[in-house]
């Protein structure tokens, strides 16, 4: 019996002994798989956080409140590929219609603003604007100078926009309607054109009526300034002029639609619908009358309430480089504010948008200024509208 007890005690000994290296095996093998799957959790959250990243690179949006044409897709596009987002575009009417969305407290809604030349000092001077880190921008020392050394967007030592285009604000005319080119804005008067003319719904058709009367001489920038005397005779000026008007236009789009569709002949515009309308194949001039005219210097600003006031940086240096400013040029017919764009012209292109001599050009333009008085010349430019 003992023999036989000792086999199966040996035999029972070894069994134990089996399941416990098994056992032990078995946790080895456990524990080697919760560590990699650790591991493996680890790195799938690493993973996703990466994703995560990149998603919201790539869902990273730049809202614009800008004139016509300064988002267009044959420019915008390249800048959203390269910084993977997405630009979001609004238009303004009136330089007004700017400055009272930022003050109404729908300034956070946009990163990048486009103020002309009359408002951009109040708006810097309300704290609307965040001012530049210029050594981030390569491309500022390129910019004209003239256009550069504007106090217009500087204040306390600080920059807070960047020019970006400029140009006039021109007479247009359908070619067909003249036999030789209008010199003056007066035959905007003319009884012959009933109904056939538009102004631009914006109190820079002031600035016109008083140059018709003279109010521009000796001093042109006078006109942004007027005394009230002075602005009811504008007021009953434009109101003698309403008669002519078909209707006074709001946007670019709907200007070029009153050409095409021959409702009038005559219109204070700007460039952007001369080309547009030159695209179309449409007969339009475009001219400066003798009395010269008034214009427009638009800067390129980050607002202060921006909250991707980097990816804002980056699209005002992309926007004023001289690649992307040719770009610009093509769409709208402005002129650039940095002439190393013209390097990419030809002499044809160079010669229309003036910057065969700018400096020439620019001296028949009395460019829009900060309007102390603003309000008041709204007040007047409602009161023609309201006229019967």
């Amino acid at each position: 019996m003992r023999p036989t007890q000792n086999k199966r005690s040996f035999r029972a000994t070894q069994t134990r002994s089996t399941k416990i290296s098994r056992c032990r095996e078995n946790a080895k093998a456990a524990k080697a798989g919760d560590s990699m799957s650790w591991r493996t959790m680890v790195l799938a959250v690493m993973a996703l956080a990466m994703t995560c990243g990149a998603c919201t690179k790539k869902e990273a949006t730049l809202s614009l409140l800008v004139w016509e044409g300064y988002a267009d897709p044959s420019f915008v596009r390249p800048f959203e590929k390269t910084r993977h987002c997405k630009i979001v575009a609004s238009y303004m009417g009136s330089s007004d219609e700017l400055v009272a969305k930022l003050r109404g407290g729908s300034a956070s809604n946009y990163d990048v603003i486009s103020p002309s030349s009359d408002v951009a000092t109040s708006i810097v001077r309300a704290g609307l604007a965040a001012p530049l880190d210029l050594s981030k921008f390569p491309s500022y020392s390129q910019l004209s100078s003239k256009l550069r050394n504007s106090p217009l967007v500087k204040r306390n030592g600080q920059t807070y926009g960047v020019p970006f285009v400029w140009g006039p604000n021109p007479l247009l005319y359908d070619t067909t309607a003249f036999t030789e080119p209008p010199n003056s804005w007066s035959i905007l008067w003319d009884p012959k054109y009933k109904g056939k003319i538009s102004l631009w719904d914006e109190l820079s058709s002031l600035y016109m009526a008083a140059q018709v009367l003279g109010y521009d001489q000796p001093d042109p920038y006078q006109i942004y300034n007027l005394t009230d005397d002075q602005l009811e005779a504008v007021k009953k000026k434009l109101i003698e002029l309403k008669p002519n008007i078909r209707k006074y236009w709001t946007s670019g789009g709907e200007l070029t639609n009153l050409f095409q569709n021959h409702e009038i002949i005559a219109a204070t515009g700007w460039p952007l619908m001369t080309n547009q309308l030159r695209r179309l194949n449409f007969p339009i001039g475009e001219a400066i009358p003798k009395e010269n005219t008034t214009g427009w210097i638009d800067h390129l600003m980050i607002t202060a309430a921006s909250q991707q006031k980097e990816l804002a940086g980056q699209f005002l240096e992309y926007m004023i480089a001289a690649e992307t400013q040719k770009l610009v040029t093509n769409v709208t017919g402005y002129s650039p504010a940095n002439p190393q764009s013209t390097t990419l012209m030809s002499d044809t292109e160079k010669k229309s948008l003036h910057m065969d001599d700018p400096d020439a050009y620019m001296q028949r333009i009395y460019f829009w200024q900060d309007v102390p008085r603003r309000p008041k010349y709204n007040e007047i430019w409602n009161e023609v509208k309201a006229a019967q």
